[in-house]
């Protein structure tokens, strides 16, 4: 090949190479409701910006989701301020909303060069769940209530929920509850078919599960606030949002439009009825006029 042609077709490749855009990676830890929130982010960014959108979803807990977030793996992902605050940040649990969200947003941005976008507008707290059944025959509706409760509890929980300062030990510092075996840990997806089939009498769940929806049971009320607020928003690079100056308003455009009732149905609708993510999300954004 001559020495024309050559030069010819290194300037072709290197014209095409600069025409490429590089990719948004959208991440999610690994339960229903993050791989939800993570297929609405991915799908509703692809139809509003000139972008490759990627997904990495289901990485697995927060520390891991967190750490591909700061080693740039992925762009950006959802998380819950009182998570980021206790299990990522290692500060004391916090009761105001305000005061947690500006918190994390500080120290996101200081230590990490992340951004943390307005709160998508639901919040997803540990909920102590029993079964109805317990609940009525007990006259039990508080954690207060449970703790005074002298037959004693068998726990079921995800594995977090035993190392997290926001979990157990938040728990047993302000509630005295009895436990009548030692905790059992075990993946979110067996919690409540443990509960159902009484191999444990409480579990360590989420307020937002699907499954509230549908079975016999009651999450009963954290009347001392043991748990911290725990408003879902997206935490995203920096430098990402430098690189593309639109995905700021695109991500803007996601706050404030869920609500828990919404997005426990959506969960219901994964879990449950196990329509594809693809389908949950298409179908929010369309009802939810998101653009």
């Amino acid at each position: 090949m001559g020495r024309a042609k050559i030069c010819a077709l290194l300037i072709a490749l290197v014209a095409a190479g600069c025409g490429r855009q590089a990719s948004i990676v959208v991440g999610s830890k690994n339960f229903t409701e993050q791989l939800v929130l993570g297929e609405i982010i991915a799908l509703h960014l692809e139809r509003r910006l000139d972008v490759e959108i990627d997904r990495k979803l289901n990485l697995g807990g927060t520390l891991l989701a967190h750490q591909a977030l700061i080693n740039g793996e992925i762009d950006l992902y959802p998380e819950y301020t009182g998570t980021a605050l206790t299990a990522i940040l290692k500060l004391p649990p916090a009761a105001d909303p305000a005061q947690v969200l500006d918190q994390v947003r500080a120290q996101y941005r200081e230590r990490f060069q992340v951004d943390w976008m307005e709160p998508l507008g639901f919040e997803n707290t540990y909920a102590m769940v029993i079964r109805g059944e317990d609940a009525r025959a007990r006259n039990i509706g508080k954690l207060s209530e449970a703790a005074q409760w002298s037959g004693g509890w068998r726990l079921g929980a995800g594995y977090e929920f035993q190392q997290r300062p926001d979990g157990l030990p938040a728990v047993s510092s302000v509630y005295p509850i009895r436990w009548s075996d030692p905790p059992r840990f075990m993946d979110l997806g067996l919690l409540y078919q443990a509960l159902a089939q009484k191999q444990v009498d409480m579990v360590a769940a989420s307020s937002t599960d699907g499954m509230l929806s549908k079975l016999d049971a009651v999450v009963l009320a954290d009347d001392r606030r043991a748990f911290p607020p725990y408003q879902a928003g997206i935490a995203a690079r920096q430098e990402t949002m430098r690189r593309f100056p639109a995905l700021s308003g695109a991500l803007r455009a996601l706050s404030g439009r869920f609500s828990e009732e919404q997005m426990r149905r959506l969960n219901y609708e994964v879990d449950v009825e196990h329509r594809p993510l693809t389908e949950v999300a298409a179908a929010f954004l369309e009802s939810a006029g998101i653009e």
